[in-house]
């Protein structure tokens, strides 16, 4: 589906160029995360490979949508392309330049905008998750110390709407590995992205479809993500006291 206008050589090619860029791209973002920095995922097996599926984040770099995608689908996305997710992004810094619009038109994201409201953006991101994953980070901006803010309630609207699989997300470590006013990602950092189980929002879909109600949902989330950040920090400390590596810790 397309959630920009393109004109008919663009549609015609988005399918082969879509497929090269990101394949591209994620190979590229394996090899940086887990070879140049040390990467520890947790509760992959959490996050369905399916359509439909929303990942909820904790927001600390301008690159956290490559990493909590890739982490989540990566290689599966090869062969199933479609699980690559979709991830809303602010129109005036993706899509105002025309080369880089078409990059990101083919990373899948969704211009979006920022900071005014856009009626447009909840029914826009409701079609795309029917034909595959979104990663979203309801906080809205990124952190500077690594803390965890307060959600909006716009994520909450789009699970009112379509129902989805709700999976929390926590990334560790990624405001030192590109903090925020620095262009270059850094290396040999340490990077944790914790998938949590899906969480259950049967008790709101009865209800109006509200700003306080879709408020509700996204404190539900931002609550489970701040679950998992609390256990990420205690695997850091008995990592560092223990001197034993975080998979080995998970082992038991």
């Amino acid at each position: 589906m397309a959630v920009r206008k393109r004109n008919w050589l663009s549609r015609l090619t988005w399918p082969v160029t879509h497929y090269v860029i990101t394949n591209i791209s994620v190979t590229i973002g394996y090899i940086f995360f887990h070879f140049l920095n040390r990467t520890t995922v947790i509760g992959k097996k959490n996050v369905p490979q399916k359509p439909n599926t929303l990942l909820l984040s904790n927001h600390q770099s301008m690159i956290d949508s490559f990493l909590v995608g890739l982490c989540a689908f990566y290689p599966n996305s090869i062969i199933k392309p479609h699980l690559i997710p979709w991830n809303p992004a602010a129109e005036e810094n993706f899509f105002r330049n025309p080369f880089l619009a078409w990059l990101a038109d083919n990373w899948k994201c969704i211009p979006i905008r920022k900071g005014r409201k856009d009626v447009g953006a909840i029914f826009r991101m409701a079609e795309a998750l029917k034909t595959g994953p979104m990663t979203l980070f309801p906080e809205g901006t990124r952190t500077r110390d690594g803390s965890i803010g307060k959600g909006r309630p716009g994520a909450g609207f789009l699970i009112l709407e379509t129902r989805p699989t709700v999976i929390p997300v926590c990334i560790d470590g990624m405001n030192e590995l590109l903090p925020i006013g620095s262009i270059v990602p850094r290396i040999f950092k340490r990077i944790f992205v914790y998938y949590g189980k899906p969480l259950n929002f049967s008790e709101f879909y009865g209800r109006e479809k509200t700003k306080e109600v879709a408020q509700q949902i996204i404190d539900k989330v931002m609550e489970a993500i701040r679950a998992l950040h609390h256990e990420i920090q205690l695997i850091k400390s008995r990592e560092k006291l223990n001197k034993v590596p975080a998979e080995e810790i998970l082992k038991h």
